[in-house]
């Protein structure tokens, strides 16, 4: 996103990862690998909160980085930015996934949802030990 929005890097080259980040992701998924994405997604409003609550309370102040500043200057352009991720890198087999985070008890409940989904999907099992437990006796 940044090296996009901060034109960073030419657009052919932005526009061909991603296509690289889905080949990658699908090759993943391919050998068996799970892939869960989460946007957490917070208003501009939030956001400016946030920041200035890493500014006016002493225990959050290492949180803040003067930087995140120039970057709110940006939101429209990052908007965008997220916009074209979540279009050209959602697929069937590595959806995003993007939750409203302007509330932190709502998104974790979501956020805990998907996860425990994915898990439930896997459906792990302890793996055979490879002997009857019964066979064996110790004294």
């Amino acid at each position: 996103l940044v090296v996009k929005v901060r034109k960073l890097a030419p657009a052919k080259l932005v526009e061909q990862r991603y296509e690289q980040i889905n080949s990658w992701e699908k090759m993943l998924v391919e050998n068996g690998t799970r892939v869960l994405k989460i946007m957490l997604h917070i208003s501009k409003e939030e956001q400016g909160e946030r920041l200035r609550e890493r500014l006016e309370v002493p225990e959050k102040r290492w949180k803040f980085n003067p930087s995140d500043l120039e970057d709110r200057k940006l939101w429209d352009d990052y908007q965008v930015a997220y916009e074209t991720v979540l279009q050209r890198c959602s697929t069937p087999h590595a959806p995003w996934h993007v939750v409203p985070a302007d509330s932190r008890s709502r998104r974790d409940a979501i956020v805990a949802r998907l996860i425990r989904g994915e898990l439930e999907a896997m459906k792990p099992e302890y793996p055979d030990p490879g002997y009857r437990p019964e066979q064996y006796q110790i004294d």
